[in-house]
């Protein structure tokens, strides 16, 4: 079983996601997940370490079901400050492909005012599928 990239005719790549990916497999959704640890603590204040714990979560849960992060197909971020993502473009580049590797799903990013957890800056969810 292999992800493949999607990518309309004449359309302009996009930069670090894809338009689309199709696969064939176990369906595996994975909750909303934020920059806390297994022990739900927050070791850190800051966008990029809280973004990278939220993909290291969602790493343990698809590696739980036996998968790996060439699995994931989608993610779906919610961030609380556009600016704080936007001024940290390069580095949320770099800390993506530290914990992803240069595997890049179909991503949405939205908006929000707010998260539940007090102290949550972002938190992502994931479809993956994985191998039959």
């Amino acid at each position: 079983m292999a992800l493949i990239e999607v990518q309309p005719p004449g359309w302009k790549p996009p930069k670090g996601y894809a338009n689309g990916m199709i696969g064939t497999g176990k369906m595996l959704f994975v909750g909303g997940q934020i920059g806390w640890t297994s022990a739900q603590k927050f070791e850190t204040h800051d966008f990029i370490g809280q973004m990278q714990q939220c993909l290291r979560n969602i790493l343990d849960v698809v590696r739980a079901a036996g998968g790996g992060p060439e699995h994931i197909a989608r993610l779906t971020w919610f961030v609380t400050d556009k600016q704080d993502y936007a001024k940290h473009q390069r580095e949320v580049g770099a800390a993506y492909r530290e914990v992803m590797g240069y595997h890049f799903p179909a991503m949405t990013m939205v908006v929000v005012s707010a998260l539940v957890e007090e102290e949550a800056l972002i938190e992502i969810e994931a479809s993956a599928i994985l191998p039959e």
